[in-house]
């Protein structure tokens, strides 16, 4: 095997055009520069869209309770009906009695003069 000479490299000579080293430290801290824009550009479009899904989860539960109330408003409606049903009947027999009363002159009979009739062969 033969031996490799030993080399140094050679000495880095400063660039013969000053300019041309400035040009590319400027590209350089332009480069840099775009990635801080870019990376600012994803924290925003980061935070927009977090605000997006919190505020998408809020109406979410606002949609929630609302079905919840109407839900809850349905069943009071129908309680509210058959009372009022209730209340109509029960309004009814008493108006019917006093109408019997005041117009007929009938009264309620006594339970103790009623005769009940068995009709069975």
């Amino acid at each position: 095997m033969a031996a490799v000479p030993h080399t140094r490299p050679a000495p880095v000579s400063p660039s013969p055009h000053p300019a041309l080293s400035r040009r590319r430290r400027a590209g350089q801290r332009a480069g840099r520069r775009a990635v801080w824009r870019g990376v600012a550009w994803i924290a925003v479009t980061a935070a927009l869209l977090a605000g997006v899904v919190a505020v998408n989860v809020a109406v979410l539960r606002r949609n929630v309770e609302l079905d919840e109330l109407s839900r809850r408003r349905a069943q009071l409606r129908a309680e509210n009906a058959a009372l009022a049903s209730r209340l109509a009947s029960a309004a009814a027999a008493a108006r019917i009695e006093r109408q019997a009363r005041e117009r007929l002159g009938l009264v309620p009979a006594d339970p103790g003069q009623t005769r009940y009739v068995d009709l069975r062969p």
